[in-house]
């Protein structure tokens, strides 16, 4: 697939370098021609000097065959524009902007722009490992009714069964995270100490999944 990024920033050349190590072709935008100098000799894709919301840049940058663009450059307004250009005027359907301030970035989810919001995302991934508790929800289908949530997994799971874990909280263990790596469980795959546990459960569910995760086994009959 072809992907354009604007932005050739530490996360649009980091960006640019994964896709195209996954074998991808990859054009980068950015008005200012010393920043491609991030991407280093190896990028063998397009770099393209000029404003990521130009349609004639965006042209240039292979956008009209592109299956994807993400717009990470430093400025809030730049990205929305540009990724409203690719999915308005080019019909790119796989579009996503970063966003620093958070409350744009709510408004921009709801004109359908896929965000990732920074700093906020930043600080409440500090916060889930300096305060541990409850359910941080990370994805939710469009009916609402279904959500995937890395939920705080109590000391007093470790040593114990997915299955033992999924038949007592009722949710679905989707992957754990261990030492950094994801890893898809089986109903064997033992509970360790630092593992984050990412399940899916109903939304209507959450407080009870809460609660059945801070009660622990112990706490329902089980050594």
């Amino acid at each position: 697939m072809h992907v354009v990024i604007m932005g050739c920033g530490r996360v649009g050349s980091t960006l640019a370098h994964s896709l195209e190590q996954q074998g991808h072709t990859v054009a980068v935008v950015d008005q200012d021609q010393t920043a491609f100098r991030r991407l280093g000799s190896g990028f063998a894709g397009r770099r393209v000097t000029g404003v990521g919301f130009d349609q004639d840049t965006l042209r240039e940058a292979g956008i009209e065959e592109a299956g994807a663009f993400a717009a990470v450059s430093s400025g809030d307004n730049s990205n929305i524009i540009a990724a409203r250009a690719a999915r308005e005027m080019f019909g790119i359907e796989n579009v996503v902007a970063r966003i620093y301030d958070p409350r744009r970035a709510e408004v921009y989810q709801r004109l359908g722009i896929p965000t990732v919001a920074t700093v906020r995302w930043t600080a409440d991934q500090m916060l889930r490992r300096l305060l541990p508790s409850g359910a941080e929800p990370l994805w939710r289908d469009p009916s609402g009714g279904v959500q995937l949530a890395e939920v705080h997994t109590p000391a007093s799971w470790i040593g114990h069964k997915v299955s033992l874990l999924q038949e007592e909280t009722g949710v679905r263990v989707a992957f754990i995270t261990r030492l950094g790596e994801a890893m898809l469980p089986t109903s064997q795959t033992v509970i360790q100490e630092g593992d984050l546990v990412h399940v899916m459960m109903r939304t209507d569910g959450v407080a009870a999944v809460e609660a059945a995760f801070a009660k622990g086994p112990e706490g329902q009959g089980h050594s």
